[in-house]
């Protein structure tokens, strides 16, 4: 399969430096400074639990972010789930021949130099669906075997 793996949750925020503090104190979670993708129109930051996917925390970057309209519809909460993929064209190509369609045409830049792309939430239960196409960082390979260990 092309899926490789669920690489994060995330989960929409209002503020994000002050629910990174609360995650990463109240659970112990390691945590990565945020990033902002203005592009993308949100910020974005990752708490690493010793083992599972890793937990996104994401919060608008302007007016016209789709992170704030969710906000305001739907408030904080999980926003979508993210698949790592080794090849984001096959996959495209696999959903698209079953009549699934994605929100962009092609794959646009993440955080950390990935590539992703997102499927409507319509086509799968209300659920917006992430994937991400990654070249594997060692030092990310690292990290994680460090904190498996403990």
């Amino acid at each position: 399969m092309i899926i490789k793996k669920l690489d994060h949750i995330g989960i929409a925020v209002k503020d994000l430096e002050s629910s990174l503090e609360k995650w990463a104190e109240a659970f112990a979670f390691e945590k990565s400074d945020p990033e902002s993708l203005p592009d993308r129109g949100v910020r974005v930051a990752y708490l690493f639990p010793k083992k599972g996917p890793t937990i996104e925390l994401v919060t608008p970057l302007g007016e016209e972010s789709p992170v704030k309209k969710f906000l305001e519809s739907r408030g904080e909460g999980i926003h979508h789930l993210c698949f790592r993929v080794k090849n984001l064209k096959k996959l495209m190509a696999h959903f698209q021949e079953r009549g699934i369609s994605f929100l962009t045409e092609e794959p646009v830049r993440g955080a950390g130099g990935s590539r992703i792309i997102f499927i409507h939430p319509k086509f799968f239960n209300g659920v917006l669906i992430e994937f991400k196409e990654k070249e594997d960082n060692k030092e990310e390979i690292i990290g994680k075997e460090e904190r498996e260990k403990e």
